[in-house]
């Protein structure tokens, strides 16, 4: 096994592949934390408070919040890339590991973005759609655009995430899944979306009341995970895995209410896309013939680093830029213009033979980039126009003062330092035989992790053969734990035991929150509604603490009064009540939870009768409650 690793290693670091899939991830994962990082900062009373808004324990969470928002704003758009995301993957472990994120809000998506954030740390993501590699082409600003070809990387760097990140989890998911009697019975898929609490505002009642189609849905994705690991990489295999995979996953986003989940899992597929696929769109939204031709002065090192970051932003190649020295005189619509002229402001010519100058042009080119036309058309209006000439004309004027010295035709190239390129491209080109030893023996380690937590959690814990009560087997259970724990922490490997059936078997009950308003008229809390469906933004991490941990088919009293202690709490501040001047009713709805096929099962959850258990009261910002002492028994 170790010799096949490292021979696969040599092949796929020997083949290289455009970046493109690389810097879409990046981009991609730089979204999706940060619309979470912006959820935190919403909920952030909610999940850091002991009390929310009442006992504030971390005062400096929006601060940090703030920054690692600014970090994730860098990747997204690849500035200063290995800083960024070396700071983000410090962030998301201390957050989970040092605030009640993991304990009380986590629903399993934390890890896998560390999981992911580790991988990031050595891929080349600021190869393409980049703010760094536009830093790279500014530092030789007399190096045409057009000689810079198209990054090239290793496969390796496509491959490894996948096989790990999806293809480890998808395998430890399909072992847990095994022992559950819904996904055996085909309703895996189905059985999570009839339950009010898990689903999202779209209802999928259409798909859901088909047994056929539902079963077909949850066999499918037990071959697809169990399969996954050993076939995507194959060639005529990666388009039907491809598509299966963002179907699974879209399917997640839509459905269910832990849409982070979904989109988390999404982003990685950008790297399963065949490099024939890029090329194919890239050849249909490229622009067949310029739509402006702009002439620059060649000589001038503000001129050329202008058509840089012009050309860098033109995605759709809609735009040519030619040296005025060189080919002006080639146009005949250009001819009257005295070459003195040329060097003194950015002309451009288009496809009606057109001549514009100055500020005139950059609305042009803003324009016929097509996605930043409504920036042209506003620059183009009379008052902005006009600040835009007097400032334009400052910076052409006082640049036409300049002039060059032989210095500045120097290229200055940026260094690369990312562990990419020193991991990747220099150590493993001057070491290859070395580089592919020592990466098979780390990824060996990670298979190890991995297995010791799916043998853990999902064979031995599930068969429950009794391990625990030998000495010896005990000690090996206290050290896998331990070793669960450093992999959970720093690489994001955990059992992926979701939604199974020690999850729903007995969750046959849910609870609301209502209150009674100064008309005493009873009102919903914008938490549950008369459904029983968690309202948005209640979804992701929030949904996972109330369903998860404070609804239960078991309910901890201790657990539930806490948490409906911080709902209301939260949502009475978010609703401008008076707390201690407004009852708080709690509700109870029977819900069935079956692992055979019910039909039209998520319309009888919804319109199942709500009955009032109990009541939570508020005095001095002190919390007391009437609730039944055992709600299971209800």
């Amino acid at each position: 096994m170790y010799k096949i690793i490292i021979s696969k290693i040599i092949e796929l670091q020997s083949k290289q592949v455009p970046a493109i899939g690389i810097g879409l991830f990046r981009f991609l994962y730089g979204l999706v934390a940060l619309q979470e990082i912006i959820f935190l900062l919403y909920f952030n009373h909610l999940i850091f408070d002991p009390i929310p808004y009442i006992d504030i324990e971390f005062p400096m969470i929006p601060f940090f919040l703030f920054l690692w928002g600014i970090i994730a704003s860098f990747i997204v758009v690849g500035y200063r890339y290995q800083f960024a995301i070396i700071s983000n993957y410090i962030f998301w472990i201390i957050f989970v590991n040092f605030t009640t994120m993991q304990r009380d809000f986590d629903g399993g998506f934390d890890s896998f973005m560390i999981g992911a954030g580790f991988f990031l740390l050595f891929m080349p993501g600021d190869r393409a759609f980049s703010i760094d590699n536009l830093r790279y082409k500014l530092s030789a600003p007399f190096k045409h655009y057009s000689s810079y070809a198209q990054p090239l990387v290793s496969s390796l760097a496509y491959y490894l995430p996948v096989v790990i990140c999806l293809g480890f989890l998808y395998f430890d998911s399909s072992v847990h899944k095994l022992f559950a009697e819904h996904w055996r019975n085909g309703l895996g898929s189905w059985l999570p979306s009839t339950q009010p609490y898990y689903v999202s505002a779209i209802d999928m009642s259409l798909l859901l009341n088909n047994e056929i189609l539902e079963k077909i849905i949850g066999y499918t994705i037990l071959v697809f995970q169990f399969s996954f690991m050993f076939f995507f990489s194959k060639r005529h295999l990666r388009s039907l895995y491809l598509i299966v995979g963002l179907g699974l996953h879209l399917g997640i986003t839509l459905s269910l209410n832990i849409y982070p989940f979904g989109m988390g899992m999404l982003i990685f597929y950008v790297l399963l896309v065949p490099f024939s696929w890029w090329r194919a769109l890239a050849q249909l939204i490229t622009a067949k013939e310029p739509a402006l031709t702009v002439f620059f002065d060649q000589q001038c090192p503000l001129c050329n680093r202008t058509v840089l970051i012009l050309n860098h932003f033109d995605i759709f190649h809609c735009i040519d830029f030619k040296s005025a020295q060189t080919y002006a005189s080639h146009y005949p619509a250009m001819a009257a213009i005295p070459p003195e002229s040329l060097l003194l402001d950015l002309y451009a010519l288009d496809v009606n033979g057109r001549i514009y100058s100055g500020v005139d042009t950059y609305s042009q080119i803003l324009r016929k980039m097509l996605y930043l036309y409504p920036v042209g058309l506003f620059l183009s209006l009379p008052g902005i126009h006009l600040l835009a000439v007097k400032k334009y004309r400052a910076i052409a004027d006082s640049r036409n003062r300049i002039t060059c010295s032989t210095d500045c035709l120097i290229s200055h190239k940026l260094q690369d330092n990312t562990w990419y390129h020193r991991v990747f491209e220099c150590f493993a080109i001057k070491k290859p035989k070395a580089f592919s030893r020592k990466l098979s023996r780390i990824l060996i380690a990670i298979l190890v992790l991995q297995l010791n937590s799916t043998i853990h959690y999902g064979l031995l814990y599930r068969l429950d053969l009794g391990l625990k009560s030998h000495p010896i087997s005990a000690s090996i259970a206290e050290a896998s734990n331990a070793l669960i724990m450093v992999s959970l922490t720093f690489l994001g490997i955990t059992p992926h035991a979701l939604y199974l059936h020690d999850h729903f078997a007995g969750y046959d009950h849910i609870l609301a929150i209502t209150y009674t308003d100064k008309n005493g008229i009873e009102q919903w809390l914008p938490f549950v509604n008369e459904q029983g469906r968690l309202l948005s933004p209640n979804w992701g991490r929030v949904q996972s603490m109330w369903a998860n941990i404070a609804v239960t088919p078991t309910i901890n009293n201790v657990r539930l009064q806490k948490f409906i202690m911080k709902v209301t709490a939260f949502w009475g501040h978010k609703t401008n009540l008076n707390l201690n001047d407004t009852v708080f009713h709690i509700q109870l709805k029977k819900i069935e939870a079956p692992f055979y096929w019910v039909p039209d099962q998520l319309h009888k959850n919804f319109s199942a009768p709500w009955v009032t258990i109990g009541s939570v009261n508020w005095r001095a910002n002190v919390i007391s409650f009437d609730l039944p002492e055992n709600i299971n028994s209800l």
